[in-house]
Formats: C-alpha cells, sequence, structure tokens
C-alpha cells in the first residue's frame, strides 16, 4: 500500500501552473520535524509535494507560506534528464487532500487565535464520490 501522511509548514508559497490540458498543478514543500533529533542531523524534513484540479486551486487560493498544513497522498518517484545531460530523480507526495490547520484569524478583543475551521479539499476518490471528510489531529498528535 502507497500511503502517505504528513502535518507540516509549506517552507514558501505554492507555485501554481496549467497543465497543456488545463489542469492546474500546484507545486509546494512541507517542512516536517523528526521525532527523533540526531546530533549534527537536522531537525526537519522537506518533502516536496504536487496536487492537481480542486486541490491545486484551493492550494493557490488559500496556502500560502509558513502555514501548517495536513497532506494526505502517495509516493510517486521518476526521473528526467537535465540541461547538463544528467539523469536525475525525484521523489514527490502526489496529494489526494490537503487542509489547512493554521487558525484563519485572530481575535482582536483578546489576542488568541480563533480556531474557526478553515476550508479545506478533498480530492473525490472517483468521480461519482465526493469525499469531503476532515482529518481530526490533536494538538498532541503534532511532530513540533
Amino acid at each position: 500500500m502507497n500511503r502517505v501522511e504528513l502535518v507540516g509548514r509549506l517552507t514558501r508559497d505554492p507555485e501554481m501552473r496549467m497543465s497543456q490540458s488545463g489542469t492546474g498543478v500546484v507545486r509546494f514543500s512541507v517542512a516536517v520535524n523528526r521525532t527523533r533529533k540526531v546530533e549534527g542531523q537536522p531537525d526537519a524534513d522537506f518533502i516536496n509535494c504536487v496536487a492537481f484540479g480542486k486541490t491545486a486551486e484551493f492550494m493557490d487560493k488559500y496556502i500560502k507560506k509558513g502555514y501548517l498544513v495536513s497532506v494526505e497522498g502517495r509516493i510517486q518517484t521518476g526521473s528526467y534528464e537535465n540541461q547538463q545531460g544528467q539523469r536525475v530523480y525525484t521523489t514527490d507526495i502526489v496529494c489526494d487532500s490537503v487542509q489547512n490547520l493554521t487558525p484563519r484569524s485572530t481575535d482582536a478583543t483578546y489576542g488568541e487565535p480563533s480556531y474557526q475551521q478553515a476550508p479545506s479539499y478533498n480530492q473525490p476518490q472517483s468521480s461519482n464520490d465526493d469525499y469531503t471528510g476532515t482529518l481530526d489531529i490533536s494538538s498532541d498528535d503534532l511532530p513540533f
């Protein structure tokens, strides 16, 4: 089974492009903290992700650098030849679902975050299935 679930922060704004067929494609990376710290090693992994269609449109509209997100999808490997003629291998998470976990606003009176549910988009599993479930995560489950 090829299934991935990540919770982390975007390291840069999503880059929206259109495919030749007119489908939206967005690329982004997520910093995911490691649970075990090893001296001399980075404390986080930076995971490259790609989303298509409605998920890409959602990301382009609502998600920015630094936002905490939940990503569900699958690992996909590939390769291409760079300008120097060398073979470059890639690994990406192809997203089925991306959910914004960042508080949408701050209460002006008390300066505390308002945890109203921010919009999310779950890619339908098939053309007849409009699954819109959400991921239930408590702050104790987060890796940072």
